[in-house]
């Protein structure tokens, strides 16, 4: 059940703290305050993290050093009270435990919201957290579909409110993707000719028999807007990342081999390199001409776009995608070989991923280094101590963090038509300008997905 809150003084007026401050900031108002512990208070924002297991918790606890978490929220009240016990301990304060996210947007006391839900929550929840009046810090990959792009770009351009996309590839990772981004911009490979991102693939799973709902599992609730379907699972326990949950589920960790819920590796990895691809060429604000699956594996059979099993996963577990991309510049993505990014040029080739950045450019930047301030330049400034210092600073300055909502959808896009293209077995022409698929009135109609009837996006 949800606790008791009353919201303190201090509590209640952070948030016009913070706002004015950056405003008094931006015409250069010098701002005293009279109680020094309560500036100190107010120099820390007050969050709350709705969806806890793995990346709920890695987001987190990366944000202790310069945010209270005031609240939680899962739908699993194992889950919620295993973190609620965990950031207690780490924050020395215990935070109120919810089910229901809504008790959290109405609170007054509390900022901004860290949403790590499945794909499927991601919008509904975002949306109505900034009409509320939170700034959003969310998970990738942002949306199930791209007609949510669209609308979240619709309601933060409405609130104002600040919203960061957690690709954290573009702050942390020792700035590797930084210098990759750095290395094409300035010219090091040439003219770029072919960007091949590595997202690897995934297994197939065997048939996964209907089961009991877990103890604690609001399974109707977890559902939320994707259609009502029995819970599966097979007994096997997973381990590693993860770990704690079914092997083989159509709940935690293993949604995102489910098309109702996310979008298979195609959204998880793709979200990340496809983002660096993209940033690095300059396509940032555009998109392809053309997705083409060459190869690929669907592991179940489809009609009209949609699996006809109900008992194994769906979503593509081996492919080669090509994408017509602006400038002639070819991208592949793909399920073979390393997982990262390559870069081709007609001077060079080097290639990124999370553990490294190799090749002939790289070595170069001994005798030839970069200018100083190559880096800070493509982030727009120093690089922050990790991604949610990006958001923070990004929610005094009242602007855009690194991964902004525009950015994001935009090479997400690949992605999701990649998977659309699968689902059809066919290209798919896309106008960049009017955000659609060309041609294919079958095609188009799986830009945006009817949500469950209860669980509509409210306001």
């Amino acid at each position: 059940m949800a606790s008791s809150i009353v919201p303190s003084a201090s509590q209640s007026t952070r948030r016009g703290f913070l706002r004015g401050a950056a405003a008094a900031a931006a015409a250069g108002v010098l701002i005293r305050v009279a109680d020094p512990a309560r500036a100190a208070l107010n120099d820390r924002p007050v969050f709350a993290t709705i969806g806890l297991r793995n990346q709920g918790w890695a987001i987190t606890s990366k944000s202790f050093k310069f945010a209270d978490f005031a609240a939680l929220a899962d739908v699993d009240s194992k889950v919620l009270a295993e973190h609620v016990e965990k950031v207690e301990k780490s924050q020395k304060k215990k935070p109120d435990a919810y089910k229901d996210y809504r008790a959290i947007l109405d609170r007054k006391d509390i900022d901004a919201v860290m949403i790590a839900t499945p794909d499927h929550w991601h919008t509904k929840i975002a949306v109505e957290a900034m009409r509320a009046g939170k700034d959003v810090y969310c998970e990738k990959p942002l949306t199930l579909t791209i007609d949510e792009g669209k609308l979240i770009e619709k309601v933060v351009k409405e609130t104002g409110r600040v919203f960061q996309v957690g690709t954290m590839q573009r702050t942390e990772s020792d700035q590797r993707f930084l210098l990759a981004v750095a290395l094409v911009k300035h010219g090091r490979i040439g003219k770029v000719k072919k960007v091949t991102c590595g997202i690897n693939g995934m297994e197939p799973s065997p048939a996964i028999p209907l089961a009991p709902v877990p103890e604690g599992l609001d399974w109707d609730f977890w559902l939320g807007p994707a259609p009502q379907v029995p819970y599966r699972a097979l007994p096997e326990i997973r381990k590693g990342y993860g770990g704690g949950s079914a092997l083989y589920s159509n709940c935690h960790y293993s949604f995102r081999n489910w098309h109702e819920y996310s979008g298979g590796k195609l959204t998880d990895w793709g979200a990340h390199h496809v983002d660096i691809a993209c940033w690095a060429i300059g396509a940032s604000d555009t998109g392809p001409s053309k997705v083409t699956p060459l190869d690929f594996t669907l592991p179940v059979p489809y009609k009209d776009g949609h699996p006809t099993v109900e008992d194994r996963y769906n979503a593509a577990t081996k492919f080669n995608i090509r994408v017509a991309m602006p400038n002639d510049v070819e991208m592949l993505i793909t399920s073979e070989g390393d997982n990262g990014i390559l870069f081709e040029g007609t001077e060079g080739r080097f290639f990124v991923n999370r553990g490294k950045i190799t090749g002939k450019p790289v070595e170069d930047l001994k005798q030839n280094p970069l200018p100083d301030g190559a880096i800070e330049a493509i982030y727009g400034g120093k690089v922050a101590a990790n991604h949610t210092a990006n958001f923070i600073d990004g929610m005094r300055s009242r602007k855009q963090p690194i991964s902004d909502v525009w950015t994001h959808n935009r090479m997400l896009e690949i992605c999701h038509l990649s998977n659309i293209a699968m689902r059809f077995g066919r290209e798919l022409s896309w106008d960049p300008v009017a955000r659609a698929i060309v041609g294919d009135d079958q095609a188009n109609a799986f830009l945006g997905r009817p949500s469950r009837k209860g669980f509509e996006i409210s306001g």
